[in-house]
């Protein structure tokens, strides 16, 4: 096979040590291997990139084995190119595995040009995607400790859960704090509620009835710490990710045009008639026109703040789902081929599995458990919106298919918007008439026609006009 890289290194990564293969291709075309072990240290790491440089070698490539190809990416990023290769495309033939063998096997498959490296975001994007990852692991764990108070309060025979739709409210947190300090009388616990939840002052006085012990104070007072804790954790991250998105202002620039030169969302003309952006409606169910100065700029001239706001116009879409979006996938739509390449990067599209000539199964494959998760929540937000094309599709496939393959291709759907709306830096626009397409119409009336036949009904179908 061709020769691709003439210098090129494998490595084979562990938590405590790295096995390298340099393999060198001299002006004869004879071909010369070097094997050399490293520990993962900062000063050995070192060591390995004074000494590929020093070979001149072209590129090298590694598996993504957890987290411990993250040093070596850290030394090596910038100086040769780097190849993160997943793992399960360079399996070698089983048998007579050691690590030495796996380091040739990578370098060779490097050589002749079989491996393609892994999406790897660029440091700044790495850096808020650590961030809005750890902001969701500690919304999950108060979500978790929120559980565990009402598991508590349960135990106590304290049914505050079935009358206060949230328990962490001002008035539930009122009575909270009161059962607490020690008020055990039920009417003047009930009558710290405020706003609506006055009129249910009896059914209150009634849930606040239980047997309260020592322990089960002293279970709720750690709760609730937790809870305040967890909530002020969430707000330093979130100010720290808002921070590195927020662009400062150009100090050459005067103040009076820093806001006129960045085309924003709610600045769209809604006189703009509804069309397709280069995809098919029914697969993207929007339209992203805007004013021919935003859909001329280049991508790199999409700032974090305005992707947001673009974000932002599509149903479902709030300001922290749309940062923990932006901080998966980037600003930058170019690196995808196409909406349906995203797709199938996030593993939000029915997976091939065929034999036979049969498709065996469609689930979907393992992507982005970050990136997946976000946009199920975004499709629950989208299907419970009124008066849009997102809600009427999932409503729709539902119907069919179950609430679970409903959110996901809601989700895919919401994927493929995504990717339009960033590639021509245009917000989202809603069909003038969201609930059925013709196409769609036409599919449901021969469907509907179908299940009378079934039942023994014939039945002709006549125009509107005509039918009255």
């Amino acid at each position: 096979m061709k020769i691709l890289y003439e210098r090129c290194c494998g490595i084979d990564v562990h938590k405590k040590m790295v096995v390298v293969c340099l393999l060198l291709l001299d002006a004869q075309g004879r071909q010369s291997k070097e094997m050399r072990t490293y520990r993962t240290v900062t000063r050995e790491l070192l060591l390995l990139r004074d000494w590929l440089v020093a070979q001149g070698c072209q590129q090298v490539a590694m598996e993504a084995t957890g987290v411990y190809w993250k040093p070596v990416m850290n030394v090596l990023e910038g100086h040769v190119g780097v190849l993160v290769v997943n793992a399960q495309h360079i399996k070698a033939v089983p048998g007579r595995k050691t690590d030495v063998r796996d380091a040739e096997w990578i370098a060779e498959l490097l050589q002749h040009g079989l491996l393609s490296g892994s999406f790897i975001p660029p440091r700044d994007q790495r850096e808020v995607r650590e961030l809005t990852r750890y902001r969701s692991s500690l919304v999950q764990e108060r979500a978790r400790t929120v559980n565990r108070l009402q598991k508590t309060l349960e135990e106590t025979n304290i049914k505050l859960g079935d009358v206060a739709t949230d328990i962490l409210g001002k008035s539930a947190r009122a009575m909270l704090e009161g059962l607490l300090a020690g008020q055990s009388d039920p009417e003047q616990l009930a009558g710290l509620a405020r706003g609506r939840l006055k009129a249910k002052r009896g059914e209150l006085a009634e849930a606040l009835v239980g047997t309260l012990q020592a322990h089960h104070r002293f279970l709720l007072q750690e709760h609730l710490a937790h809870i305040d804790q967890l909530d002020q954790a969430i707000g330093r991250v979130t100010r720290e990710i808002g921070a590195r998105l927020t662009p400062e202002p150009p100090p050459d620039l005067p103040a009076e045009t820093d806001d006129a030169s960045l085309p924003v969302a709610s600045q769209a003309d809604d006189s703009v008639p509804a069309a397709s952006p280069a995809a098919d409606p029914s697969s993207v169910l929007g339209t992203c026109e805007a004013d021919d100065s935003t859909a001329q700029t280049s991508p790199a001239s999409l700032t974090w703040d305005l992707a947001i706001v673009l974000l932002c116009s599509i149903p479902g879409i709030s300001r922290r789902a749309a940062e923990a979006i932006l901080a998966e996938i980037g600003r930058d739509m170019t690196r995808f081929p196409s909406a349906h390449h995203l797709a199938s990067w996030a593993g939000m599209c029915p997976g091939n599995h065929e034999s036979a000539g049969k498709r065996l199964s469609g689930r979907t494959r393992k992507g982005s458990p970050w990136l997946r998760t976000m946009l199920v929540e975004v499709a629950h937000a989208a299907a419970h919106s009124k008066h849009t094309a997102l809600s009427a599709q999932y409503h729709r496939i539902a119907a069919r298919r179950g609430a679970k393959r409903a959110t996901i291709a809601l989700g895919h759907t919401i994927l493929v918007i995504i990717y339009h709306v960033l590639q021509e830096q245009t917000p989202y626009r809603e069909f003038a008439n969201p609930d059925l397409t013709d196409e769609q119409r036409q599919v449901l009336q021969k469907r509907l026609l179908r299940r009378l036949e079934k039942l023994g009904f014939h039945v002709e179908v006549q125009p509107p006009s005509h039918a009255a």
